[in-house]
């Protein structure tokens, strides 16, 4: 994809005049927020566009060159090869840096996990795609932060929902929503049948307070003993908290803090989050037709990996990748290579229909 020189232009000039408003001393609290997040949000734009344009100028003087001297003329005709064989590639990398982006892209995340078809092995099957996340989480060099709980009597988790903090978490791990299924001998089964089992992952971005208007009037709050594991005071204090939204009747619930306003700070969390993306859905619904371009929906009801144990395999329905890798994925590190290759095919699929 060619991208034109005035376009190349306009957002060297922007650059421009962001780094000379920076440097100017003169913009104070969210302007100056803002604009060092324009700022960096264009920097890597502006260093691509600067070798498109060094490329094609070189390209260009060149391939004018009239020189006598066949040596010259031989070392010319060999930079043009390589100038023409690498343009596109530099084209393509500044292209798809230039593509729009989700402007929840750079927030963290609200994850969810809960057990689906499979009882307890689902529960198991959970707490290691919980596992997994927390891993490749600390190689990026992310925190996460279990939210809420609810663990199975064999140590698994019914559900568990945590907040994972950090650089760009959400365009990492956008795509992991839907349903996983696993494919493996059970811990419980005695006769050593495979079983299949599903976890459902949810991946949501986490809103800041002003994205998402929760009056006080719209809640209904209540306190209760909280049940399970967690010593004295689980059953001796009114510390779990379930928060219901009256208007959309979404419910949250929270019991794992120790104290009843932690408890409730928790779940306001993942409250927000949730509405966050429920007004994230009902303003995307007209973009319907542009969304069929995505590496699948983001639905948490569409099946997209299978974790086969016996054949130690993943593979990832919607861009047909198997890997032959599973303990490699299970561990954190294989898992950047399926996160890596749905953002490559997504963008691939963005950039294809922005050239119909």
């Amino acid at each position: 994809m060619t991208i034109p020189a005035e376009r190349l232009d306009r957002i060297a000039h922007r650059f421009a005049e962001l780094e000379a408003r920076l440097a100017s001393g003169t913009l104070e609290g969210e302007a100056f927020v803002a604009a060092s997040r324009d700022y960096a949000e264009l920097e890597p734009i502006v260093r691509l566009a600067e070798k498109v344009r060094t490329m094609r100028a070189e390209l260009s003087e060149l391939e004018t060159l009239d020189d006598a001297d066949p040596d010259m003329k031989a070392l010319a005709e060999e930079e043009i090869m390589r100038l023409r064989n690498a343009l596109p590639e530099a084209e393509r990398q500044l292209a798809i840096a230039m593509l729009p982006r989700d402007s929840a892209d750079a927030r963290p995340a609200m994850l969810e996990i809960r057990a689906g078809t499979g009882g307890d092995e689902a529960a198991l099957f959970a707490a290691d795609l919980y596992r997994m996340y927390e891993r490749f989480a600390a190689e990026q060099g992310w925190r996460v932060e279990p939210v809420s709980m609810n663990a199975s009597d064999i140590g698994g988790f019914k559900e568990i929902v945590a907040n994972v903090a950090g650089s760009g978490v959400f365009a990492k791990l956008k795509f992991e929503s839907g349903v996983h299924r696993v494919q493996r001998v059970p811990v419980t089964e005695s006769g050593g049948r495979i079983h299949t089992s599903a976890a459902t992952v949810a991946v949501l971005p986490e809103p800041d307070e002003v994205d998402v208007q929760i009056e006080d009037r719209d809640l209904k709050i209540d306190v209760y003993r909280a049940s399970g594991a967690g010593g004295q005071h689980v059953n001796t204090t009114d510390s779990a908290v379930r928060i219901t939204h009256l208007p959309t009747n979404t419910i949250v619930t929270c019991q794992d803090a120790r104290s009843q306003h932690k408890n409730k700070e928790k779940a306001m969390q993942v409250l927000r989050a949730r509405l966050y993306e429920a007004q994230r859905d009902q303003a995307q619904g007209a973009e319907a037709e542009a969304r069929k371009a995505m590496v699948g929906s983001g639905d948490r009801s569409e099946r997209i990996r299978t974790y086969n144990f016996p054949q130690g395999r993943v593979t990832d329905h919607r861009i047909g990748l198997t890997l032959h890798k599973l303990d490699e994925v299970l561990a954190g590190p294989g898992l950047g290579e399926l996160v890596d290759a749905l953002i490559a095919e997504d963008e691939a699929k963005r950039l294809a229909a922005l050239g119909e």
